[in-house]
């Protein structure tokens, strides 16, 4: 008999009435020939309001306290699913975090999950019984209870899912699916038919809200599909598999963080060590570093720029400023009022003109670019917080995402779970025994590249326009591009392109300087590119931090860095690329199953 997981949210569970529709679409599963887990969110705002009711008693309640307050919020609901079960003519049994055996690390309100029981559940189910199990919440090795933060509910369904080889993880919500992006800032956004863990995992790290990135994760790792639909309706909803909606379309959806800030540290010293010290300080206060651009000033010294959500950035600051003065930096800035808009899609792997298509459009209305950051996968631009929902608004409009791709494409869900041999078992045993933590699944290395940067070009909407043009009209495919902006408001960006191709964008680079009296392009011919793709990547802090620290001891320097949530890649000398790749092999070793 198959089992299927459901979850239902906050605002699905929000009142008597709303737990009767959930326990009847529980019941309807049940009927249908399927053990059914049920996992439950606290009721509409108690976490809220919990959390207040702790702040009237003290300024700054212990972590622990708090996860033993904000735990009996899922505890209530599960007791009153279960009781809509049972006054519906089924049989139910709630169950804790803990009575379910989740157990995590000890980090309190944050906790990540390493490793779930499965005794207790499946005894459960065995009986005839719908499971109800309370979501965001686990306990540690010491038997304290703990939570798992933002959207631990979600994380809790889909890690349950895995474990237990379930059919499908349908998430019930307050909306009918995934939608190309925000509704409420975009109103002719449509929900999608399905999507990728890829292309999930950039967009719920890029700021669309609907799934947790630590659910995709765990998705991802162990193959689940996820149906994210409607509580109040039978709309068909978002899968979420391998698979994306559309081959041919090179994005599939747009995101907005609103509340970032951009961070630079002024004139440290351009070698190896420099970065990676700045970095790991930051990281040591676990904070996910975004977009990291490092661009040299041509006196020996570099300046180093990162973002971060806007809620770090006193503690970023603290950690920025003892290295600034433990290297005998110059000093730091920051800009607290920054938002960062991102396109998200495989697509755009096989399709070149796809950055072109947005600056170009972000240009026409007039929207500064402060910094850009790609992966093969995403492009993000951090923008003037103002700007913030017009630029929202003009990527998707610049990629027609109101428009569903032509044609059906969509698989079903008996094809969700792709066929394991008795390797993949394997593998996924292992990866059961680390269920959260970060996973390398290949080390790469790219040596077909070369780079190109412009630096100290004018400060203009347009401007990096112009760059993508002259390139496109030499027949030049970029693929990284990086850029921030430097002293005194002058731009730098820098590219990789196929080396053959580097003398046409040689010539296109230089007749561009030429023409706004900027200094000539510096170019590397022979680039390797080293990339670390996984899952955890940006969700586990320190990750870049490691990769820089691993190749500064071996005394290799990282010229370019991009980011996301599924690649890191980083930009070395060519010389010494296999060098590189071979300490970043041994750097991450443990992470790689």
């Amino acid at each position: 008999m198959s089992i299927l997981v459901q979850k239902f949210g906050g605002t699905s569970v929000a009142d008597s009435r709303k737990i009767l529709a959930a326990a009847r679409r529980a019941i309807r599963a049940f009927k249908e020939g399927r053990q059914v887990v049920v996992v439950v969110s606290a009721m509409g705002e108690q976490t809220d309001r919990l959390i207040e009711l702790a702040e009237e008693i003290s300024e700054f309640p212990p972590a622990r306290e708090m996860d033993m307050l904000l735990s009996t919020g899922e505890q209530v609901t599960v007791a009153l699913m279960a009781m809509a079960i049972h006054a519906l003519g089924h049989e139910a049994i709630s169950l804790t975090g803990a009575q379910i055996g989740i157990v995590t690390d000890s980090t309190y309100t944050k906790a990540r999950i390493r490793s779930v029981s499965t005794a207790r559940i499946r005894q459960a189910l065995a009986e005839g019984n719908i499971v109800i199990a309370a979501g965001f919440q686990g306990i540690d090795e010491a038997g304290n209870i703990t939570t798992l933060g933002r959207g631990g509910s979600d994380t809790t369904a889909v890690a349950l899912a895995a474990v237990l080889g379930a059919e499908m993880c349908e998430i019930y919500t307050d909306v009918d699916g995934v939608y190309t992006t925000d509704p409420r800032i975009v109103p002719d956004a449509r929900p999608l038919r399905q999507i990728s863990y890829d292309e999930m995992l950039e967009l719920a790290t890029a700021g669309a809200g609907v799934m947790h990135n630590r659910s995709i994760e765990f998705a991802k790792k162990f193959h689940v599909p996820i149906h994210v639909r409607s509580s109040f309706s039978d709309a068909p909803g978002t899968l979420i598999s391998h698979w994306p909606e559309s081959a041919e379309a090179p994005v599939c959806g747009a995101a907005v963080i609103k509340d970032e800030a951009r961070l630079a540290v002024l004139g440290l010293p351009d070698d190896p060590m420099s970065a990676s010290k700045v970095l790991a300080q930051v990281a040591a206060k676990n904070i996910s570093l975004d977009m990291i651009v490092r661009n040299e000033t041509g006196d020996g010294r570099c300046d180093l720029s990162f973002t971060i959500f806007r809620d770090d950035l006193r503690e970023a600051l603290q950690a920025v400023r003892q290295t600034v003065e433990e290297l005998s930096a110059e000093g730091c800035t920051y800009d607290e009022n920054v938002s960062k808009v991102s396109v998200v899609g495989l697509g755009m792997a096989t399709r070149p003109g796809v950055a072109l298509r947005m600056f170009q459009a972000l240009a026409e209305k007039k929207i500064d670019v402060h910094m850009i950051s790609t992966s093969e996968i995403k492009i993000s631009a951090v923008v003037p917080k103002k700007s913030a929902q017009e630029a929202l608004r003009t990527v998707h409009e610049a990629f027609a995402l109101n428009v569903a791709p032509a044609g059906d494409g969509q698989v079903q869900p008996d094809d969700f779970r792709k066929p394991l041999s008795n390797s993949n078992v394997d593998l996924l045993l292992k990866r059961m025994e680390r269920m959260e933590d970060l996973l390398i699944e290949s080390v790469d290395l790219d040596r077909s590249q070369a780079q190109i940067t412009f630096h100290e070009l004018p400060d203009e909407p347009g401007l990096t326009v112009k760059v993508f043009e002259e390139l496109a009209a030499a027949d030049v495919v970029v693929d990284m591009i990086v850029q921030s902006v430097g002293r005194e408001n002058r731009l730098d960006i820098a590219v990789t392109v196929p080396r053959d191709a580097l003398p046409r964008a040689l010539a296109a680079a230089r007749k561009l300087t030429d023409t706004l009296a900027a200094p000539p392009p510096r170019y590397r011919a022979e680039a390797a590119k080293i990339s670390l793709s996984g899952v955890g990547m940006k969700s586990h802090a320190g990750v870049a931090a490691r990769m820089f620290q691993a190749l500064a001891q071996a005394g290799i320097k990282a010229e370019l860095v991009s980011t996301s949530e599924v690649q890191l890649s980083v930009v070395v000398d060519d010389q010494r690329g296999l060098e590189a790749l071979e300490v970043l092999k041994r750097e991450f070793a443990d992470a790689m199953c």
